[in-house]
């Protein structure tokens, strides 16, 4: 028995065996965390592709703990305690996930990949410099219903009443009222609004606004109350003969006449690079919150058609997509 050879073949296994437990660890793929308050679709699957491009790859770098609503968002808070029962390295929150997932998990980094401004929801001091642990996007939701009731007037000179429907439980919904009443007044013409807190409530909204006797009608942006039952809107709303704006461009393909809103693509790939730079170690509170650069504008031909309209040139010549 050679004893010295037998000790340098130990020690060697000591030496070695940390380095492939280190490599092992280093192999371990991060965990994080989503948070959406609609319904699935292809949101995750572009935040995917952003971080596919910037070289991160899902089941060997990271790994995508995935809660959603489902438009119910009082289930918010119980999902984000889930997640951070989970303790992902990051969350990513959208349509309503944001503030619920800051609350539930404070210590926790949180990007906001679609919503309104964490500013104005007091989870960042500013958007240049946030200071705390939520970063992201913001989608401005609450400014641009003025440009919701100039596109419908464009598009229809002639609505003399619009009617709003509206998210009682956005954090924004004040703002976005104050602001349409502001645009009402500009332009005069009247305005009805239906604000609703829940899926339930909706049907008895949409049903007083036809009494009322609107003629065209806006959906505010909300915390995926209105998105994920955008089908069922845009059915009753073309039953009315109502001219339909919103904001999500799933609103133009399921028949409104016209959608208007930061591309929400850009954004979820965007929120991917947020969540690279946090896992690469810079603070969230050092990274500005971004509003949207670019704004897709929807038309739906086959709904300007159905309602006999005649959309107008300035308008065809700003849409980025046009439904034929």
């Amino acid at each position: 028995m050679n004893t010295r050879r037998d000790l340098l073949v130990v020690l060697g296994c000591v030496t070695v065996s940390p380095r492939i437990v280190l490599a092992q660890a280093k192999k371990r793929p991060v965990l994080i965390g989503w948070l959406h308050g609609g319904r699935r679709g292809r949101a995750v699957a572009t935040f995917k592709e952003g971080m596919a491009a910037l070289g991160w790859k899902e089941g060997v770098d990271y790994v995508l703990e995935e809660r959603w609503a489902e438009a119910r968002t009082e289930r918010l808070p119980v999902l984000a305690e889930e997640l951070a029962a989970r303790k992902p390295a990051v969350i990513v929150g959208a349509v309503g996930g944001t503030e619920a997932a800051a609350k539930a998990a404070p210590n926790i980094p949180v990007v906001q990949a679609r919503g309104s401004s964490p500013v104005s929801a007091g989870l960042a001091a500013s958007l240049a410099r946030p200071g705390g642990m939520v970063t992201g996007v913001t989608n401005l939701p609450s400014e641009l219903s003025g440009k919701f009731v100039e596109l419908l007037l464009d598009a229809v000179p002639k609505l003399k009443r619009i009617g709003f429907l509206v998210d009682a439980k956005s954090r924004t919904h004040a703002a976005f009222i104050k602001n349409a009443r502001r645009a009402i007044d500009n332009f005069r013409v009247e305005a009805r609004f239906a604000e609703v807190s829940g899926l339930d409530e909706l049907d008895g909204a949409l049903a007083r606004l036809s009494k009322e006797g609107v003629e065209g009608l806006i959906v505010s942006p909300s915390l995926g109350l209105f998105a994920s039952e955008r089908e069922r809107i845009v059915k009753f709303a073309l039953t009315q003969r109502w001219p339909v704006v919103a904001g999500p461009s799933v609103f133009a393909d399921a028949g409104a006449l016209l959608s208007y809103s930061g591309n929400a693509a850009a954004q979820y790939r965007r929120a991917a690079y947020y969540v690279d730079r946090i896992l690469k170690g810079a603070k969230p509170g050092d990274l500005p919150i971004e509003q949207p650069m670019t704004f897709e504008l929807v038309v739906n031909m086959k709904t300007a058609t159905l309602l006999g309209l005649k959309m107008p040139p300035e308008i065809m010549v700003r849409a980025e997509r046009v439904i034929e």
